[in-house]
């Protein structure tokens, strides 16, 4: 028998035809199969129809599963035409046969309106346990693999079968990344990079990522990396602290925005005092002096300028929470942004006392710049649970804004000098131990425009972003595995 046996979503039958016949032309394809959601009476030389209920379904993997009699078992999700690069397949099976993985996948090229373009993907590591992970459209698993993982599979999803099964597949062997570009496909979701990125938090993706929290929360318990909903409680006795909350702006080269950020600020209306410490990480556009004349006009207002050039975002928060001034809370707020209302600060501050945490998320609405609402407006991250917030905190890719944090356990754990995910990376490390309290009403106005510094990234920027977040939960999924042995 050949060793591959396909399998190809079927929605457009020109689509189909054309990719079919690509596929048995090889030497190495014993059989294809179309997955359909409907009946058709058209026959495609060389193929079988099968009935299925939904493509991420986990009844469509145990129907692959039950025809998966080869070696390895293609799965091409996309609707548009799959054209295989020179010898694909062979490289592919060759791979995948070498190096024993469960599942193989590969760079691509990305047709966007008739223009090809490199498609290049990350590495899977362990932490790579978000849902959106891009592994491309050619999903070349080890057929065996795959049937045992369908077996083992008792939840019956509609949605996260394709994700629970790279799960159960990756629990058994390597998934490998072939730096090749292997195959082109076509792509019409041409969004940009700032518009996609909420997608996940959209209120009529909620099905979906209840689906996606059971399956991943259940990868967890498997790989021993799940955490039982107990916490450290904290005391908060610490009084040294010269007031009780300093909001902490981090910022360079905002002139545009810097001033309805400050202003926002200083109309808090609070019962305790707070002060706001801008570090300003050497701005050059007249950021500075907006800054300045506010510093010398209101002693709320501290004005620090670096004396080391190598700080990212980060490296900011961290000389403003070391600082003598920083308050027992450090709270955050973005340079492009603002606070809701004058009690955004006294509403984090009380959620500190009452739910016991060291670190507050609250909620935002996006905006343009002209802070009208757009959407998906309120983002309020209520897949967030306490009892399982810190486990599904591996699976997404933010935690929420704005973020507050008790300073006395900030100061121990410090913030990476990164401008991208230290925010989250300081999210897991401090849910691993303590409660993490939420505010589900909005407080924060987060603007979006053509100069936020994830608007319109290009692939090479993202993946680098992706990359470092995985490589932030492959960490913490190491940490939560010693701690658990060491408690065991």
């Amino acid at each position: 028998m050949k060793p591959i046996n396909c399998f190809i979503s079927h929605n457009d039958i020109f689509q189909v035809e054309i990719t079919a016949k690509n596929l048995l032309k090889s030497k190495l394809v014993n059989a294809v199969y179309l997955l359909s959601t409907s009946s058709s009476d058209i026959v495609i030389a060389g193929c079988q129809y099968i009935k299925i209920d939904a493509l991420n379904s986990s009844d469509t993997v145990n129907k692959i599963a039950e025809k998966s009699d080869t070696q390895f078992s293609l799965i091409y999700t996309k609707d548009t035409v799959l054209e295989l690069g020179q010898y694909a397949l062979e490289r592919f099976y060759h791979i995948a046969n070498d190096t024993k993985a469960g599942l193989v996948y590969s760079d691509y090229y990305q047709i966007v309106e008739g223009l090809r373009s490199n498609l290049p993907l990350i590495d899977y590591q362990e932490g790579s346990l978000r849902d959106d992970f891009n592994f491309g459209s050619l999903l070349f698993y080890n057929a065996e693999m795959l049937k045992k993982a369908s077996a083992q599979t008792t939840e019956k999803y509609q949605h996260a079968g394709l994700y629970n099964l790279r799960l159960k597949v990756s629990q058994q062997a390597d998934l490998i990344h072939i730096n090749e570009y292997l195959y082109s496909e076509v792509e019409f979701d041409t969004r940009k990079s700032g518009e996609k990125q909420f997608d996940y938090v959209d209120p009529k993706n909620r099905d979906v990522q209840i689906e996606m929290e059971i399956a991943c929360t259940d990868h967890l318990k498997i790989i021993g990396a799940y955490l039982a909903p107990t916490f450290k409680a904290i005391a908060f006795d610490e009084s040294h602290f010269p007031v009780e909350a300093s909001v902490i702006i981090p910022i360079r080269d905002r002139v545009k925005t810097v001033e309805d950020a400050i202003k926002s600020v200083l109309l808090q209306k609070t019962t305790f005092p707070f002060n706001l410490i801008i570090v300003d990480n050497f701005s050059s556009d007249g950021t500075s002096e907006i800054i300045e004349k506010y510093a010398l006009n209101d002693t709320r207002v501290i004005h620090i300028i670096p004396k080391r050039r190598d700080l990212g975002i980060g490296g900011c928060w961290n000389l403003g929470v070391d600082s003598d001034v920083c308050g027992k809370f450090a709270v955050q707020l973005d340079s492009d942004d603002v606070y809701e209302n004058e009690n955004t600060l006294q509403t984090i501050v009380n959620t500190f006392y009452e739910q016991n945490c060291a670190m507050v998320i609250g909620s935002y609405t996006m905006t343009n710049f002209k802070m009208e609402t757009i959407a998906p407006g309120l983002i309020d991250h209520k897949e967030w649970t306490p009892e399982n917030g810190r486990n599904n905190a591996l699976r997404i890719n933010g935690l929420g804004a704005p973020r507050a944090f008790y300073t006395p356990i900030l100061r121990e754990i410090k913030v990476p000098n990164t401008s991208y995910g230290e925010d989250y990376a300081l999210g897991l490390y401090f849910s691993r131990e303590y409660q993490i309290g939420r505010i589900y009403t909005s407080l924060y106005l987060c603007r979006r425009w053509d100069e936020n510094s994830d608007a319109s990234l290009d692939v090479v920027k993202m993946n680098g972003h992706n990359l470092y977040k995985d490589k932030i939960r492959t960490i913490e999924l190491k940490a939560r595995k010693n701690q658990l042995k060491v408690v065991s």
